[in-house]
């Protein structure tokens, strides 16, 4: 049995029948297979591109069985979706070692019916690709764009009304690239400069980021778990437009600050960080397992400021009212600008559940804003590049609170300054995740 593509089929049966995090389920497997490198990131393209095509994929399939995809068991669908992957997205594997594999895991986890079911399909495909063909013509470039960009085709007809045409096939090219990892410098620790010589000696191929001065980019590397540097505390992963948040704060050493939505505290340490390890942090969340997350990278970070609290973001301003000299409030949200680091999360939304998710978000806002105290400051983000999400609940926000004003926001990131009084960052035009951030300062 191939090793790879077995590690494969268990990462997608944890993800689309355990309800699993594609990176989270592969993680798992990876530590607990005993795979070669090579192996490794075969089983890990299998899976992030399996996930990642979704209805794509299924799509593709559906031309060449003659039942509905529900009528198939599950783990067999699992093994012709890796089958189809492999004989359509991948160049270099041979079209019979993909058929092959795929049969022996069919034989392995269905039966010698199943296993013939899968053999005749894999090789009708690779006799008949034209099959696959995604649509043309007048009336259905939508649905071909998103056939031929992996995302949900209502997912593109909005990209399409609100961005016009080439914006949103620039924004769903995007989010199919590779995501380079990024790193946040634990100034605590280290510098910027010093971290990249050794992560550079470690044989990572490491560059300084242009958005941020703590920013590492890092195009070339190994496992993180095998990252010395990050054992040591002396980087967080974070992205680049994220790491923008907490200079939006601004946050001195000294102050009581305030994220009422901390988890998994890449920005909460940022601002400790920023504060030079001085001062109070409370780091809120309502999950006690995502806040477990917090405390693990703040010990990690060696940071002592940081006191994490199990709590409902709304309460936040009966349990603080007045005291805060700055609030974080990094919202829940639909994260539609940062679907390119997920490989999962363009299919786990709707249009309905993302039409809910500023109702919270205002109430989320009008709890914890009672926190500020008189002079200072609250920032509302998102990684989402909704206008509802964004732009209207500040703005909706301002009309029933006329004690807080909008300041010009861009004048507050760390190295491209901005003019806007609310910056939004699109992934289509800066090439970096979408990211939205507004800052408000409480006159009285």
């Amino acid at each position: 049995m191939d090793s790879a593509r077995e590690a494969a089929l268990k990462g997608l049966r944890a993800v689309h029948q355990d309800g699993a995090y594609a990176n989270v389920a592969m993680a798992q497997i990876l530590r607990r297979e005993k795979l070669s490198d090579a192996d490794r990131r075969l089983a890990t393209e299998l899976v992030y591109g399996v996930v990642k095509a979704g209805d794509t994929m299924d799509w593709m399939v559906s031309r060449y069985v003659t039942r509905p995809l529900e009528k198939i068991s599950p783990v067999i669908l699992e093994i012709l979706r890796l089958g189809f992957y492999q004989l359509f997205f991948l160049d270099k594997i041979p079209a019979a070692a993909a058929c092959n594999e795929a049969v022996n895991l069919a034989k392995k986890y269905g039966h010698r019916g199943t296993a013939g079911f899968v053999n005749a399909v894999l090789r009708t495909a690779v006799r008949e690709p034209e099959r696959a063909k995604f649509p043309e013509g007048k009336g259905r470039e939508i649905e071909r764009l998103a056939l031929v960009s992996q995302h949900p085709e209502w997912l593109v007809r909005q990209w399409v009304k609100t961005f016009g045409w080439e914006e949103a096939q620039t924004l769903c090219a995007f989010n199919n690239e590779p995501a380079v990892l990024s790193l946040r410098t634990n100034t605590l620790k280290i510098q910027r400069g010093d971290l990249i010589e050794k992560l550079r000696a470690a044989g990572i191929a490491a560059e300084p980021s242009s958005w941020t001065p703590e920013g590492i980019l890092c195009r070339g590397h190994g496992a993180l778990d095998d990252m010395e540097a990050l054992r040591e505390g002396l980087f967080q992963v974070q992205d680049e437009s994220s790491m923008q948040v907490a200079h939006v704060v601004a946050p001195l050493p000294g102050e009581f600050v305030v994220d009422a939505c901390s988890a998994p505290g890449g920005k909460t340490t940022h601002l400790a960080a920023l504060m030079k390890n001085q001062g109070r942090i409370i780091a809120a969340d309502i999950y006690p397992a995502k806040l477990a997350r917090v405390e693990e990278n703040v010990a990690r970070l060696g940071i002592e400021v940081i006191e994490a609290l199990c709590c409902d973001a709304r309460e936040i301003g009966d349990r603080y009212a007045g005291q805060a000299d700055r609030l974080l409030l990094d919202v829940p949200c639909s994260g539609l600008g940062v679907l390119r680091r997920r490989a999962d999360a363009r299919w786990r939304k709707t249009p309905q559940e993302i039409a809910a998710i500023p109702a919270l978000q205002r109430a989320i806002l009008a709890g914890a804003a009672p926190a500020v105290k008189t002079g200072g400051a609250l920032v509302y983000s998102t990684c989402t590049i909704q206008a509802a999400e964004n732009e209207e609940v500040v703005t909706s926000f301002l009309a029933q609170h006329p004690e807080f004003s909008l300041e010009t926001t861009g004048d507050f990131l760390p190295r491209q300054k901005r003019s806007e009084t609310m910056v939004q960052f699109y992934p289509q035009r800066e090439k970096i995740d979408g990211f939205f951030m507004a800052r408000l300062r409480k006159m009285g």
